[in-house]
């Protein structure tokens, strides 16, 4: 997955092609952010790499999710109410995993990392579950 992937993502981006393929993207960039969080865990603590490496993955999560929202997760609202509530859930998480990156990069500690990793993966897997398919069948 190239940083460009990250970027914000939105609907009117991608051919018909693409669309059929969104929700598998949204679990390829998943996995992607997932390997840049599991990788800090072999920095050391207090490290420059560790800190360069918190700030660059803050970076691309914080950008993963302004995409979603300005993008997919309009769409779905749009195309299906039913799952505005499910959306909202998500924003919420989105704002609590932007505090946890707020203090990850204040203090890029390993304790601070499997924090923002468990509350990233409950994150990743509800919205997953929830959303690939959905997306996968967009017209």
């Amino acid at each position: 997955m190239e940083a460009r992937d990250l970027q914000d993502l939105t609907l009117s981006e991608f051919s018909p092609p693409r669309l059929a393929a969104l929700g598998n993207q949204l679990i390829e960039i998943h996995q992607h952010l997932r390997s840049l969080l599991a990788d800090s865990a072999d920095l050391p603590d207090f490290s420059r790499s560790l800190r360069a490496h918190c700030l660059a993955f803050c970076g691309a999560l914080d950008r993963h999710h302004t995409g979603e929202e300005r993008g997919a997760f309009r769409a779905l609202a749009a195309s299906h109410p039913s799952l505005r509530p499910v959306l909202d859930e998500l924003r919420r998480d989105h704002e609590q995993l932007a505090a946890l990156l707020r203090r990850v990069e204040a203090n890029p500690t390993k304790a601070e990392l499997a924090g923002l990793a468990a509350v990233m993966e409950s994150h990743f897997t509800f919205e997953e579950k929830r959303l690939a398919a959905v997306l996968n069948e967009l017209p």
